[in-house]
C-alpha cells in the first residue's frame, strides 16, 4: 500500500544522548540514525528513499481525520493524538529512555512507543519498515515469539519487542486497539520483564529525569516555555559517549528550495559546540560544558597539530564527503551527503572557540572539578594557535569553499582567546602569564581596529581592508571586543540593519559565495541582531522582532537552520543547535527581571 506524504520540518525530536529520532505530525518516525547520531538512518523517509513505502515506523489509524502533537511539559516525551472519522482516537507516546540508574545515567540505543485508546475502539496497523545502507535496501528480518529483528548493514541489530500479538507487528495486520500496547525498539537483547512493566517504569523514570533537569535551570522570567524547549533540545544534541555536540541531527536538508547547499551536520563543530556550552552555562546547565571539555581534551591529546573546525562524534578527524545515491533528498531535492569536507578547511576562530568554551570552568564555584593550573596549561596551547593564526587568511565561520581572507570574526576570536587566558591567569595568581596574554590580546586588538574598520563609514567590515559586511560582526560587543555604545559598533549594527535585513530576517551576508546568492536567512543571525538592537538601546524594537522570530518556530517550538523570508518556511538541517542557542541568548538578554514580574 502506497502512502506518500510531503516532507515537512513540522517535526518533534526525541532522544537520550545516544540516539535521536524525528517524528512527524502524525506520529511517524521519519529519521533516526543507528547506533548513534552519525550512523546509518534506519528511518530515513525524511530524505525520500528510492525504495518505495519504507524507511519509517508509524501507526496507521483507519479513517484518520486529524492529528495533534505535544510534549509532556518540561520533558523530551512526545505525545501524538490521532482521531478517526468514527470518533475513535488514540494517543501515541514516544520517548528514548534516559534516567539515573546504578550511579550513572542510563541512555540505551532504544525507543519506547506506547499506544493508548482514548475514545472508542480505534482500528490501527503497526507499520515498522526500516531500511539500511542509507536507504539502499530492506534489512534482513527474523522473528521470535514476541519480537522482530532487523539486521542492518554495519552489524547493528534492531529488535522490536511488543505485547501486541506478534502478527500485528510482523505482518502488519490491522487490529482493534482495546487496551494499551507497547513497542520497544532497541538492541538485540532479551527483555526480562513484560513490555508494559518495562515501558511504564522507563516512562516514569524518564519523565522524572527531565523534570529534575529543567527544575534546576536558571531561566529568564519571560518566554519560559520557549527557552525550556530549546534547552532540552540542545541537551538532546550532545552525544553522551564522548561529550561531542552535533550541529544538528540530520544531513542534507537544503538551505533553500532546489539548492545544492545540502550538508551533513551530524558532527561536532567546535565553534557551534562552544555556542551551545555557553548558552547552557547561562542557564546553569554546566554539566554539558564539563562533558564537552573532556571531548576537547581527548581531541587535543590525539591531535598532531592545530585542532580542525569539525570532528566526528567519536573523534574522527577525516569526514570524507560522499553522496548517498539511494536517497533522493528532502522533497526530492538532493544530493544527500555523508561526511563534510569542512574538516579540510582553515577556520581560524576555532582556538578562540575552544578557550571560550572553557572559561567558566575556572570561575564557577559550583563545579566538582574546577579549572586549575594544569587545565590552564592545556588551554594555553589553544592560545598559542590563536596567536599564530590571528592575521592569517581562512575560510571563516561561514566556511567559504572557494576563497580565503583574514576574516574579522576569526581575528576577534583570536583576541578573545588571548584576553580570556589573561583573565584566567590573573584569577589563578599567575601574574607573568596574565601579562603575557594581555600584551598579545592588545596587539591583536590594535591590528583589528586598524584593518577591519571602514575608513569612511566607521563600521566594522567582514575582513581586513574589505568593503563588505557579515552578520558575525554583531557579536563583537557580546565578545567584549568593543562596548555596545562604541560608535563603531553602533554604526555596524545600523549598517547591517540596512544591508542584510530582509523584513524580520537577517542574512549572513549579501554577496554571492561559492554557490551564488543566499536565498534564505540563517536563523541565528536574526537572533544576533535582536541582541545587538537591545545592546545599543533599541530594546522595544528588539522585543518586537524577537516575538516575530518566535512565531517562526514549528508547532512544537523547534527551529531549523534557515527561514525563507518570503514564506516563513523552515529550511536547513534540524533541529539546529545554532538557532536554539540564539533563541536562549536573546530571551535572556531581553527578559524583564523576575523581581519586576512578581
Amino acid at each position: 500500500m502506497s502512502d506518500s506524504r510531503p516532507s515537512s520540518l513540522d517535526l518533534g525530536v526525541i532522544g537520550n544522548g545516544s540516539i535521536g529520532a524525528l517524528v512527524d505530525a502524525r506520529g511517524r518516525f521519519v529519521w533516526c540514525c543507528l547506533p548513534a547520531f552519525d550512523g546509518d538512518p534506519a528511518f530515513c523517509s525524511l530524505l525520500s528513499p528510492r525504495v518505495e513505502d519504507a524507511g519509517w515506523f508509524d501507526v496507521a489509524l483507519e479513517g484518520e481525520r486529524r492529528s495533534n502533537q505535544r510534549y509532556v511539559e518540561n520533558t523530551a516525551v512526545l505525545v501524538t493524538r490521532l482521531d478517526a472519522e468514527d470518533g475513535s482516537a488514540l494517543e501515541i507516546t514516544d520517548f528514548a529512555p534516559r534516567y539515573k540508574q546504578y550511579g550513572r545515567v542510563f541512555h540505551p540505543m532504544a525507543i519506547v512507543r506506547t499506544l493508548r485508546p482514548i475514545a472508542g475502539t480505534p482500528r490501527v496497523t503497526l507499520r515498522l519498515r526500516p531500511l539500511t545502507g542509507y536507504g539502499a535496501r530492506r534489512p534482513d528480518r527474523t522473528s521470535g515469539s514476541n519480537h522482530v529483528r532487523f539486521v542492518l548493514d554495519d552489524g547493528t541489530v534492531l529488535r522490536a519487542t511488543t505485547d501486541a500479538p506478534l502478527p500485528m507487528l510482523r505482518d502488519e495486520l490491522p487490529f482493534l486497539l482495546d487496551r494499551e500496547v507497547h513497542v520497544l525498539i532497541g538492541p538485540d537483547e532479551t527483555l526480562t520483564e513484560s513490555p508494559s512493566t518495562h515501558a511504564r517504569a522507563a516512562l516514569e523514570a524518564t519523565l522524572g529525569y527531565w523534570r529534575e533537569w529543567v527544575r534546576y535551570l536558571s531561566i529568564p522570567a519571560e518566554w519560559q516555555e520557549a527557552v525550556i524547549r530549546a534547552a532540552i533540545t540542545l541537551k538532546l544534541c550532545q552525544y553522551e559517549g564522548t561529550g561531542a555536540i552535533v550541529a544538528a541531527m540530520t544531513t542534507s536538508i537544503p538551505e533553500a528550495p532546489h539548492t545544492v547547499r545540502n550538508w551533513d551536520y551530524r558532527y561536532c563543530w567546535l565553534r557551534d559546540a562552544a555556542f551551545v556550552v555557553r548558552a547552557l552555562n547561562r542557564l546553569g546547565a554546566t554539566r554539558s560544558m564539563e562533558e564537552y571539555l573532556r571531548y576537547l581534551y581527548n581531541l587535543a591529546a590525539g591531535a598532531d597539530g592545530d585542532l580542525g573546525p569539525v570532528y566526528g562524534i567519536h573523534f574522527e578527524r577525516e569526514l570524507l564527503e560522499r553522496e548517498a545515491d539511494h536517497l533522493a533528498g528532502y522533497r526530492g531535492m538532493g544530493p544527500v551527503r555523508i561526511g563534510n569536507d569542512a574538516w579540510r578547511q582553515a577556520q581560524n576562530d576555532v582556538p578562540g572557540s575552544v578557550v571560550l568554551a572553557a572559561v567558566q570552568l575556572f570561575f564557577d564555584r559550583r563545579l566538582e572539578s574546577p579549572g586549575d593550573a594544569a587545565a590552564f596549561t592545556r588551554l594555553e596551547a589553544a592560545g598559542e594557535a590563536a596567536w599564530r593564526l590571528h592575521d592569517q587568511p581562512d575560510a571563516g565561520l561561514w566556511e567559504f569553499r572557494g576563497r580565503a581572507h583574514v576574516h574579522t570574526y576569526s581575528a576577534v576570536m583570536s583576541w578573545a582567546a588571548c584576553d580570556r587566558l589573561a583573565h584566567i591567569a590573573a584569577h589563578l595568581g599567575a601574574g607573568a602569564r596574565a601579562a603575557f596574554w594581555a600584551e598579545r590580546a592588545q596587539r591583536v586588538r590594535d591590528l583589528v581596529l586598524a584593518r577591519a574598520v571602514h575608513p569612511r563609514h566607521g563600521c566594522f567590515v567582514d575582513a581586513f581592508d574589505s568593503e563588505r559586511l557579515d552578520a558575525s560582526l554583531l557579536l563583537l560587543a557580546d565578545l567584549r571586543f568593543v562596548d555596545a555604545r562604541d560608535p563603531r559598533y553602533v554604526a555596524t549594527v545600523e549598517a547591517i540593519g540596512r544591508e542584510l535585513r530582509r523584513g524580520d530576517y537577517v542574512y549572513r551576508y549579501a554577496t554571492a559565495d561559492d554557490f551564488g546568492m543566499p536565498e534564505t536567512s540563517f536563523t541565528i543571525c536574526s537572533f544576533w541582531y535582536v541582541e545587538a538592537l537591545a545592546a545599543i538601546g533599541r530594546a522595544d524594537e528588539a522585543r518586537a522582532l524577537f516575538e516575530q522570530l518566535l512565531a517562526r518556530r514549528n508547532p512544537l517550538g523547534l527551529l531549523s537552520e534557515d527561514v525563507h523570508p518570503e514564506t516563513g518556511e523552515l529550511w536547513g538541517n534540524f533541529p539546529q543547535t545554532y538557532s536554539l542557542v540564539g533563541l536562549i541568548n536573546a530571551a535572556s538578554r531581553l527578559s524583564r527581571s523576575w523581581e519586576s514580574l512578581l
